[in-house]
């Protein structure tokens, strides 16, 4: 194999919010931390940059110590954090912070939504591809801080209820000198974007409500978007991961099934669509945490079991929806419960604003041992309940009454 053009993922390091407010995940561990707002003062830059300057010290730093690499050796920084744009970017900051190279290769990503790890990890791999020996410094993130939405907008507040802080910074790189020391090489990725449909594109927005209030609207139509994006993006990667007696067990069912139906109009309600097995060539699935009916979704689509979504529902359950990075906490999950060995296949999928759907296939080069953010915390997961312990309590809002308002005057006591 040709490692100089092969990209490997050399050490990730996941992020674990300490002080951010925007910490607390959906479950019952970390739901006591709440946010600690402060009534009538709104978050400033400050408090932005505050956010990513806590992950970017952790993480990055982190990185460099485990890899033995120093910022002088990276050759490309590719920074996506997409609700959160500086002047100087944000890759300037980590630039300016860690002293690296006058020659470095930068790229900074706004606005790519949840999938933009991917689109990241895509960058690099054509870099891999016209130049050898890169080490690369992927930075994947979300600011929370600014984008609070104070509304009443409840396909806005949704957003609040689901999306948490954290962060995770990798290196790639396709020097034959390391692959003894990666953890997954790179087989193949595929990004699908139907930013051309209206429906897609307005069903994951940033906007304002009625009274200017900026937030991120998440539309009705979303599942429906997300459904036809992913169906279009498999059509493309399942010929590139799967083996050729699976794409043609399902094309000769296909077949079968439409001449059934060409020949008796009784049988074409009665016969069902046939599935194709992504886990003849796929041993584990990295879902994105969108949501528990987007994986839901993906699991019924895809015939999987609950053992296959298990890392992505804990995920969720413990970190909630991290946005981009998302896809990190669950790849964790998997090394921590000690499922990913050598030759193992991981088929990423994720989501994100546009409508995007990206999915790559990562093989596992090494025995992975777990030492990440899940570390501490693993032996109590998956827990025996999964049910939303404020649901009996706070239940009754879901049927409120929506007349019901503040008076203009009213003042938020201290």
């Amino acid at each position: 194999m040709n490692y100089g053009l092969m990209v490997m993922m050399l050490q990730a390091v996941i992020h674990w919010p300490k002080s951010i407010a925007f910490k607390v995940a959906l479950g019952r561990k970390r739901a006591k931390n709440g946010l600690r707002r402060r009534p009538g003062i709104l978050p400033t830059l400050e408090d932005g940059l505050l956010e990513m300057d806590e992950f970017f010290h952790d993480s990055i730093g982190k990185l460099f110590k485990r890899t033995g690499i120093s910022p002088a050796e990276i050759d490309v920084l590719v920074v996506n954090i997409s609700m959160l744009a500086t002047v100087p970017s944000l890759s300037s900051r980590i630039i300016n912070t860690y002293k690296m190279r006058e020659d470095i290769k930068v790229y900074n990503l706004t606005g790519m939504g949840c999938s933009a790890s991917l689109v990241s990890i895509n960058i690099v791999q054509n870099i891999c591809k016209a130049r050898k020996n890169v080490q690369a410094l992927v930075i994947t993130s979300e600011s929370l801080s600014l984008n609070w939405y104070n509304g009443n907008d409840r396909s806005m507040i949704l957003a609040n209820c689901l999306f948490r802080t954290g962060g995770c910074a990798m290196i790639l790189t396709n020097k034959p000198s390391l692959k003894d020391k990666a953890m997954f090489k790179l087989k193949c990725l595929v990004r699908t974007h139907h930013g051309g449909k209206d429906e897609s594109y307005g069903c994951c927005l940033q906007k304002e409500d009625s009274k200017g209030l900026v937030g991120f609207h998440l539309g009705k139509n979303l599942p429906k978007a997300a459904t036809r994006a992913f169906v279009d993006n498999l059509k493309d990667i399942a010929p590139k991961i799967l083996p050729v007696r699976e794409l043609l067990r399902f094309t000769a069912l296909l077949l079968v099934r439409k001449i059934r139906n060409k020949w008796s109009k009784a049988a074409a309600g009665a016969t069902a669509r046939p599935l194709i097995d992504f886990k003849t060539g796929v041993d584990h699935f990295c879902l994105h945490t969108g949501g528990k009916a987007v994986i839901d979704a993906i699991a019924s689509n895809l015939s999987l079991s609950e053992y296959d979504v298990e890392p992505a529902r804990m995920t969720l359950h413990r970190f909630g929806n991290t946005s981009a990075s998302s896809l990190w906490y669950v790849l964790a999950y998997m090394e921590s419960k000690k499922r990913l060995k050598k030759g193992d296949r991981v088929f990423m999928i994720s989501f994100g604003a546009g409508f995007k759907c990206n999915s790559c296939l990562w093989e596992v080069v090494r025995d992975l041992e777990g030492n990440n953010v899940w570390k501490n915390i693993i032996d109590s997961y998956p827990p025996l309940n999964l049910a939303n312990p404020f649901l009996e309590k706070y239940g009754w809002l879901q049927g409120k009454d929506d007349s019901f308002c503040l008076p203009d005057d009213y003042e938020i006591p201290d």
